[in-house]
C-alpha cells in the first residue's frame, strides 16, 4: 500500500445550469467552474497528495470528462464515475469501463430519487450484483430517511464494497443523532461497508458552525467502523458553501490528532489506498 495522503472526495466541474440541476438558488458560489488546477494548491497547503475525483453529474459524458482530466493531472489518482445501472446492457458498459484503469467505482444520486427505496429496485440491485465482478466499488449518497432501506441494501451484496457518502448527511444543524445512529450502528457491522467523513459542514449551521458541532457524530462513526473502514474527503467545492477547504480540513485534522500515527495515516490516505485499489 502506498503512503499517499487522500482526498477521497472532491468534485470537478465546467459550470452548466442543465447538467448541474442540483444547485439551487442558495448555492451561487458554487455556480462557476472548478477544476484540477484550482485544487492542486489546496491540496498542496494540507499536505495531501492526491485526490479520488466523484461524478457530479449522472451520464457517462462525466466519466470521459473526469478520465480526461486524470490524464492532464497524475494526482487524480481514482474516479468515481457513473453508469445506468438499472439498463439491461449495463454488464457491456461495465466492461467497457474496463480499459481505464483510473475508475475505480460508480455511484448514483441516491438522495435525490422521488422513490426513496430505489436501491431496492430489482433492476438496480441486477447492476450492482455485476460490479463484484468488475472489481468495482460503490459510493453510497443517501439521507438519514433511506437508511432503513439501505440496510436491506447492503445486506444484499455481503461482499460488495462499499462506502457511505457525508457519514449519510446527519442533522448536524439539530445536533440530533436518533434514527440515523440506529441505522449507523446496524449498517457498520457489515465488514465490506466503509465511511467517508465527507461533506460534514453543509449538513452544519453553514454561518455559525463551530468544530464541537461534528464531534458527537464523528464519535459514532469511529466508534461503529473503527479506524481501518474510514476515509478522509472534503466534499470540494460543494464544501465551500459552508467552509474554506483549510477550514473543513481543520476539522478532522484537529479531532484526529489525538490518534496515532498509524491511525492518522490510515484515515487521511491508507483506507482510500485499500478500498479504491489506488
Amino acid at each position: 500500500m502506498n503512503n499517499y495522503q487522500i482526498d477521497a472526495h472532491q468534485h470537478f466541474w465546467n459550470y452548466n445550469s442543465e447538467k448541474h440541476v442540483w444547485m439551487n438558488e442558495q448555492m451561487g458560489i458554487l455556480k462557476s467552474d472548478f477544476l484540477p488546477q484550482d485544487l492542486a494548491p489546496l491540496l498542496a497547503s494540507c499536505d495531501l497528495d492526491a485526490c479520488v475525483a466523484v461524478q457530479a453529474s449522472q451520464s457517462e459524458d462525466e466519466n470521459d470528462f473526469l478520465l480526461h482530466l486524470s490524464e492532464k493531472y497524475p494526482f487524480i489518482k481514482g474516479i468515481v464515475g457513473w453508469v445506468d445501472l438499472c439498463d439491461k446492457n449495463v454488464e457491456n458498459r461495465l466492461a467497457h469501463y474496463q480499459q481505464f484503469s483510473k475508475i475505480k467505482g460508480v455511484r448514483h444520486v441516491l438522495h435525490d430519487e422521488p422513490q426513496r427505496d430505489y436501491m431496492l429496485r430489482p433492476d438496480f440491485m441486477a447492476g450492482i450484483s455485476l460490479l463484484e465482478k468488475y472489481n468495482y466499488t460503490y459510493d453510497l449518497l443517501i439521507f438519514v430517511d433511506q437508511l432503513a432501506y439501505t440496510l436491506d441494501f447492503v445486506k444484499a451484496f455481503p461482499t460488495q464494497k462499499m462506502v457511505i457518502d457525508h457519514i449519510a448527511k446527519p442533522f448536524i444543524k439539530k445536533q440530533e443523532l436518533g434514527e440515523w445512529a440506529t441505522y449507523i450502528k446496524k449498517i457498520a457491522a457489515y465488514p465490506t461497508v466503509y465511511c467517508k467523513i465527507s461533506g460534514l459542514v453543509t449538513e452544519a449551521d453553514w454561518h455559525n458552525w463551530t468544530k464541537d458541532d461534528f464531534k458527537i457524530y464523528l464519535d459514532l462513526i469511529v466508534e461503529t467502523f473503527g479506524t481501518d473502514r474510514i476515509m478522509y474527503g472534503s466534499d470540494w467545492p460543494v464544501c465551500q458553501l459552508a467552509a474554506t477547504y483549510q477550514a473543513q480540513f481543520d476539522i478532522v485534522k484537529t479531532y484526529f490528532s489525538a490518534f496515532s500515527e498509524n491511525e492518522q495515516s490510515q484515515f487521511f490516505g491508507g483506507n482510500a489506498s485499500q478500498f479504491y485499489n489506488l
